[in-house]
Parts: C-alpha cells; structure tokens; sequence
C-alpha cells in the first residue's frame, strides 16, 4: 500500500469555508431568507443561521438582534442555531451572542480530509456485518441504537422522513450482530459540493474498541467515492476524533453551537 502524504489543513479549511458554509448548510429548508451575509433556514425542528464570515458587518449586535427577532417574530420555531466556528471573527462574537440570550452546547472539532484515507478494509469481529439500512425495520432499530446511546435524536418516522427529503443525497448504514443493531452513522453527500459528512455516528458501548466503527466509517466513504465525493467532514466529539484522525483526517477548526430557545427568553 502506497503511504498517502499528509493532508493540507489549510487548504481543507479553505475548501470547507467555500464550499460547506452558507447555502449548503441550509439545503432543503422549508424556508429561506437573507440578512447581509447570513442565510436563514427554517426547518420541521427549528432554524439555522449560515454564513461564510462576518467581514463587513458595521453593527454586528444589531445583526444578531434582528435575527433573534425574525426568528421569534416571523417563524413559529422554538429555537434555532447560530453555528460558530473556532477561527471565526470578530474574536468576541461569542460573548456577543450569549449576551444576546444564546447558549452555548458543547464543542466539536471538525475533521475533515481525502475520501482515500477512510476506504480501507477494516477486519470485524466475528459474526459483525455492515450494510445500509433502507428497509423500515431497519431504519427503526438504528434509530433507536442512536437514541439509546446518545439520550436524544430523531424518531424512527423522523428518521425515514430525513432520508426521504434528502433525495437519495443522504444514507444511514448499521452494524448488526445477531439480529441487533450496535452501531450506526449517517453519510450525507452535499450537492453541488466535493464534500459529504459523516453525522450520528454511535456504537454501543460493549462493541467499543473492537473496529465497529471504524468499520462503518470505512462503508460509508466507500459509497461516498463510489457517488464521486473527493472530500469527508465531521463534526467530532472526543468519541469519535481519534478513530478519524487515525485513519488520517485532520482537524481543521472547532464548531460550537449557540441555540437560542423561545421558551428562555419568555422566562427572562
């Protein structure tokens, strides 16, 4: 096997800013709107503010105010999503948005790299297959593995229902022993981009450490190089960054959320 040479980090960064922020992030919005240089998208679950950078913005307070404003007044969403990242400016944009009511969730390191470093055969314990779900039955156990683990997340109607919309651009993919499910992931492709993202990505904890979800990862790039993706990203909790970053994608920046939720602010 030829040794790849190290990915470029900046070169990923400035690929991802171009290609992943601002309209592709709001892709199948029930609605969209603009405000200088953020796109907002309302969803079935809530809104989400986009944008590429915040240069050239006089009043950013008065930005963030109209846009906690629009949400609140013009939509009927309990909250929405400001997505920061860690080389965002103005340095202080954080502090702007929690003194505007926002809070801050837990911060994830974006990986990102070549679809060519996750494709490799991955050895699996004895009895393990992978395979994508499609089927309900299928779709529900992998649904409720993630929910189990994690505490949250869709239902399996609301599952199926993202897979539907997603027009084939999206795919959920299972491991199974014996007729359960313990592990699962989705794989996004982003249209009109080189990119697709590894998302949900769970496996129970008695299987950890054994190649589950390196494995999985491994199905999922996979199909991505099969639909012509040249690049995979994800959003990384400490669970899952080693695993990607062994298989040799690289940190590229940090993301933290920054939700405002309607019923917060009716309690201030």
């Amino acid at each position: 096997m030829t040794e790849q040479s190290p990915e470029n980090p900046a070169a990923l960064l400035r690929a991802y800013d171009e290609q992943l922020r601002r309209d592709a992030e709001v892709a199948g919005a029930d609605q969209v709107s603009e405000d200088g240089p953020l796109v907002r998208g309302v969803f079935s679950w809530g809104g989400f503010v986009s944008y590429r950078d915040l240069d050239g913005v006089g009043d950013l307070d008065a930005l963030i105010a109209r846009t906690v404003a629009y949400y609140r007044d013009e939509t009927a969403v309990d909250q929405f999503e400001w997505k920061t990242r860690g080389h965002d400016l103005p340095v202080d944009l954080t502090e702007r948005l929690l003194a505007h009511g926002f809070g801050a969730e837990e911060i994830e390191t974006v990986m990102a790299g070549s679809v060519e470093r996750l494709v490799a055969e991955v050895p699996l314990p004895d009895g393990v297959t992978i395979k994508q779900a499609t089927d309900p039955a299928d779709i529900t156990r992998a649904a409720v593995l993630q929910f189990d683990v994690f505490g949250d997340g869709p239902t399996p109607e609301q599952a199926e229902e993202r897979l539907a919309r997603s027009k084939g651009y999206g795919s959920l993919w299972m491991a199974e022993f014996d007729g359960q499910a313990i592990s699962a992931g989705r794989l996004e492709i982003v249209p009109g981009t080189e990119f697709a993202g590894l998302w949900g990505g769970v496996t129970q904890a008695d299987w950890r450490g054994k190649g589950i979800y390196r494995g999985l990862t491994a199905a999922r790039a996979r199909h991505a190089r099969e639909r012509g993706v040249r690049y995979l990203h994800s959003d990384s909790l400490e669970t899952s960054r080693p695993i990607l970053e062994r298989s040799g994608l690289v940190k590229i920046t940090t993301t933290t959320p920054y939700v405002w939720h309607r019923h917060a602010e009716s309690r201030a």
